[in-house]
């Protein structure tokens, strides 16, 4: 017998052709993973999965699986979400992606605020890369991801929420703490550390490098804001920082010193992605709804 569970999992391998990572992403333990795809196989009478110590290759059999349990995966989301539709607003279960760089800025004021105006709705979050959220969000994973925009996508709808201009974050007394603010061309010949690949304020810090035409980028990937506020504090190099972090990041005692930029401003824009053939809208709109009050509260997306 075949399980939507199975079907769920084979999917995820798939996905990573990693049984490790598969099971992260299902947030099940390997064995329990590999044992439910072992049944899979028995079920179907046919080997879907090449095993070895380095990689995981799908059959034949098991893409034209893979791809049969696409649909029907996506069919029994399709019907979930029909069922969903009829009750009332932000009910129910929501499963929200987000990307490190907003998370820890904005979910703090957020989540108590959902709780309160929606104390139906079940809220599970999943904090990850971008690439992987949409990833995940096309698989039906989950169902709403706040990140930043664009993402491309026909299939993919998106909501712009607000706009979270860049600063310069350097060490106490460096010669740029001089001005008031800083231009794009500052950034020529200055060390710039980043986050490492894969998150897309590297990239959107790469675009304004391109622009200044800087190109001095340290050879170290840092892996979240609060590691590159370390490495800058002690003197290893300069970077751009979202405002949306600045309240979090930027404390007394932090070291650091910031610069705004002329006019106009290098910014990301933040919003909300889902799938385009979902029936949730009212309450991805609802969900926006909350966090555009938090804005013009100024409890989120505020700058100082």
């Amino acid at each position: 017998m075949v399980s939507f569970r199975q079907l769920q999992y084979l999917v995820a391998v798939a996905d990573a052709l990693h049984f490790r990572r598969a099971a992260e992403a299902c947030n099940v333990s390997q064995p329990a993973l590999s044992a439910q795809i072992q049944q899979l196989e028995e079920g179907l009478g046919a080997q879907l999965v090449e095993r070895s110590q380095r990689k995981v290759i799908l059959t034949p059999i098991g893409r034209d699986v893979v791809a049969r349990a696409r649909g029907i995966l996506a069919d029994v989301e399709s019907l979930r979400e029909s069922v969903r539709d009829q009750a009332p607003p932000l009910s129910g279960t929501l499963r929200l992606g987000v990307i490190p760089t907003v998370g820890p800025y904005v979910l703090p004021a957020l989540l108590p605020r959902v709780r309160s105006l929606f104390p139906k709705v079940e809220l599970y979050l999943r904090e990850d890369k971008t690439a992987e959220l949409v990833t995940q969000l096309r698989a039906g994973q989950i169902d709403l991801v706040l990140l930043a925009l664009p993402v491309a996508g026909a299939d993919l709808q998106s909501m712009p929420l607000f706009e979270d201009p860049f600063v310069l974050a350097m060490p106490a007394g460096h010669v740029l703490t001089e001005r008031q603010k800083v231009s794009e061309t500052d950034l020529i010949e200055q060390q710039l550390l980043l986050l490492d690949d894969g998150h897309c304020l590297r990239d959107h810090a790469l675009q304004v490098c391109a622009l200044s035409g800087a190109g001095n980028v340290a050879d170290f990937g840092a892996t979240s804001l609060n590691t590159l506020v370390q490495m800058v504090a002690n003197g290893l190099g300069l970077t751009l920082m979202p405002s949306l972090a600045l309240n979090v990041e930027l404390r007394a005692d932090s070291g650091l010193e910031i610069r705004r930029f002329e006019e106009p401003q290098p910014s990301r824009q933040i919003g909300l992605l889902w799938r385009r053939s979902s029936m949730r809208k009212a309450d991805f709109h609802a969900f926006a709804e909350i966090i555009s009050r938090q804005i013009d509260m100024g409890v989120i997306g505020s700058s100082q």
